[in-house]
């Protein structure tokens, strides 16, 4: 996942030397770490007075220097600058006050920002602009298209209601996503309900009066335990808890977002949300998104009801039972798909660990950018806001030249955030020779990585080239700054990698100490990545779905709309289960744009295509580099996706792959 900006092992070779590097490294961005609430309040109104004043200036044209395309620009890296780091840091900060702060900062912004874009005198010297070429044209688009929907040529009621919409809704989604980040629930297991979980899971976890072992519900805990556990009843104690997340404080929060969200398109007469989010993305409108969504279940919906049927036999079997008397529960799905891999192909993912240490994984992923991109990492010494979090400075291998800064936070943590996801800090900006710089955030196990979290790391390594090898000229689109039904392609892509005996080979390069992965296993895991499809994908298919439904013109009351359609399902509806209070894509970003996942990935291997045949070949790689990763959002997707093949894009390769 990809969030949008506001808006001790071996190294392996670098064309510049390691001193060369270390002295270029003191140029890379040093991340402004908050340290007290002082601070943040300080910085936001430093901040909050510097946008201001910039504002003032576009708005009086005083920057006719630079003209209003620039003066825009300039706000943005402002916002890179002095606002990013706070707000990323409300998602990592181990300091609850600072969190706190930093979260007050960004709804200062919003109220800003809400004002910022209606902004009639700015408004009207875009209109009058006329572009000097193609990326100013698409640069003056997008600046009209952001003023246009932030009610910028609306009567001034319904302006001024625009922006009070604008600001609460930001307010419910922030409270929605600290609700389900700064979740501490505790689940109680005994050591034999915990059978077949890895000792290591749980062996350190704290203990209640009672003896009983306390596990919370971060991933490497929650996965290992649903994948692992023999015990049903310790599985499903354990998955009601991870979908109690939210509560009813988000249920509601989410009911309000909705109505809210369909009040703002109202204002500017479409129907629904999902319309007035959608006419700005590649699929232009809510009929081919839902177009699209309908070949994907006429593909999924098959498989998913064979895939099912073979995890009933598994239970079947093991609980030596009648199939017929047999039901299928939803905390057995991820125990019996691991079972049938296990039987089926002789796949363990806990084997992939030993394989794949952390920051073997780390330098793996670099490496494999330096042999496609032409791209080295060395490491900065900074203090960061955790002793777990680490700087790097991305190079080019030829010359050494610096090109972006990336911070990896790689471990689970109190009151962190709980999945993975890429943060663009700071957009490129050949205008202004401001340089891109990113963090990736994952919690994984520190005992190494599985192939399915290997892969993870992958796709999130894929957001963040996006930004570090963004030259845009100007830095609001810079890197992921594109459509969103986009900008999950570059990322999807890469997850192919991980299955290629010729790319998993650069291991050796980067930890001579690594155990190779046996060939005969990567080729199960391979075979392995067919089963199970029809079930992950339908389940994907039904939160794009329920994302539109909850929407659409007709304003549903989340948790109703939620059981009802997912009681439409093979495996239907378990009461007292609060799925939707923990949706954060839908309190977040991807609000009416959930679909955008399968959108992307249809793009994601479309793209592949050109790298079917080597995925380490350079040549290709800098090809896409040059011609994908490099414009970032200042050319449309299709554009970029057509050079870089050669051809119009299509689904061709998306539903094939689906298919088999």
């Amino acid at each position: 996942m990809r969030l949008r900006r506001l808006a001790g092992a071996a190294m392996f070779s670098m064309c510049a030397s390691t001193a060369a590097a270390k002295d270029a490294a003191a140029a890379f961005q040093v991340f402004p770490v908050a340290r007290s609430v002082a601070q943040v309040e300080a910085q936001c109104a430093d901040l909050l007075g510097d946008v201001a004043r910039r504002e003032r200036r576009v708005a009086a044209g005083a920057d006719s220097k630079v003209g209003v395309l620039a003066g825009m620009d300039g706000i943005t890296q402002a916002v890179d600058e002095q606002l990013a780091p706070i707000a990323f840091q409300a998602h990592v900060h181990p300091n609850t006050a600072v969190r706190d702060a930093a979260e007050a900062c960004t709804l200062r912004f919003q109220d800003f920002a809400s004002r910022l874009y209606q902004n009639a005198k700015i408004h009207a010297r875009l209109e009058a602009l006329a572009p000097l070429d193609p990326i100013d044209r698409q640069m003056r688009e997008d600046l009209l298209a952001a003023f246009e929907d932030a009610g910028v040529a609306l009567p001034a009621p319904r302006r001024a209601t625009a922006r009070r919409l604008s600001n609460e809704m930001a307010e419910l989604s922030q409270a929605f996503e600290r609700q389900v980040r700064e979740d501490d629930t505790l689940v109680a297991f005994t050591e034999p309900e915990l059978n077949g979980v890895p000792a290591a899971v749980w062996r350190e976890a704290p203990r209640d009066p009672q003896g009983r072992v306390l596990l919370g519900l971060d991933y490497p805990v929650y996965g290992p335990v649903m994948e692992t556990a023999h015990d049903p009843a310790a599985r499903e104690r354990m998955w009601r808890a991870f979908h109690a997340r939210g509560g009813q404080l988000n249920l509601d929060r989410l009911a309000a977002l909705a109505s809210k969200r369909w009040a703002y398109a109202q204002l500017f007469g479409l129907e629904s949300y999902a319309e007035f989010q959608v006419r700005r993305r590649m699929a232009r409108n809510v009929a081919t998104v839902q177009a699209f969504l309908d070949e994907v279940k006429a593909v999924v919906q098959a498989r998913e009801r064979i895939d099912l049927a073979d995890l009933r036999s598994a239970k079947a079997s093991e609980l030596q039972q009648p199939l017929a008397g047999t039901p299928l529960k939803r905390w057995d799905i991820g125990y019996y798909i691991e079972r049938v891999k296990r039987e089926r192909f002789a796949l363990d993912q806990e084997r992939f660990r030993r394989h794949f240490p952390p920051q073997a994984s780390v330098d793996f992923v670099f490496a494999l950018a330096g042999r496609l991109f032409g791209v080295g990492f060395e490491p900065l010494e900074q203090a960061l806001w955790h002793p777990d979090a680490r700087a790097y400075g991305v190079f080019e291998q030829s010359g050494g030249q610096r090109l972006a800064t990336l911070y990896l936070d790689l471990y689970p943590r109190e009151n962190k955030y709980g999945h993975a996801a890429v943060w663009s800090l700071q957009g490129s900006s050949t205008r202004t020779g401001q340089r891109p710089a990113a963090a990736l955030v994952t919690n994984f196990d520190r005992r190494g990585l599985t192939l399915d979290e290997l892969e993870t790391l992958l796709h999130e390594f894929g957001h963040a080239l996006h930004t570090a090898l963004s030259t845009t000229r100007y830095a609001g689109q810079a890197g992921t700054s594109v459509e969103l039904d986009f900008v999950e392609a570059p990322s999807q892509m890469l997850e192919e990698w991980v299955y290629d005996a010729r790319v998993l080979a650069l291991f050796q390069d980067v930890c001579a100490a690594c155990e190779p992965v046996p060939a005969d296993l990567l080729a199960r895991a391979r075979q392995s990545r067919s089963f199970g499809k029809g079930l992950r994908f339908a389940r994907q298919h039904l939160y794009a779905s329920y994302d539109l439904a909850l929407h659409a013109a007709d304003v549903a009351e989340p948790m109703a709309l939620w059981a009802r359609m997912e009681a439409a399902t093979p495996l239907s509806h378990e009461a007292g289960t609060t799925f939707p209070a923990n949706f954060s894509h839908l309190a977040g970003g991807y609000g009416a744009g959930y679909y955008a996942y399968l959108w992307s990935l249809a793009t994601a291997r479309d793209l592949y295509t050109a790298f079917d045949a080597d995925p380490l070949d350079a040549a290709t790689g800098r090809r896409y580099r040059d011609t994908v990763l490099a414009h970032g959002g200042q050319f449309e997707p299709t554009i970029l996706v057509t050079r870089f093949l050669g051809r119009a894009p299509n689904n061709n390769a998306f539903f094939e792959w689906l298919a088999h």
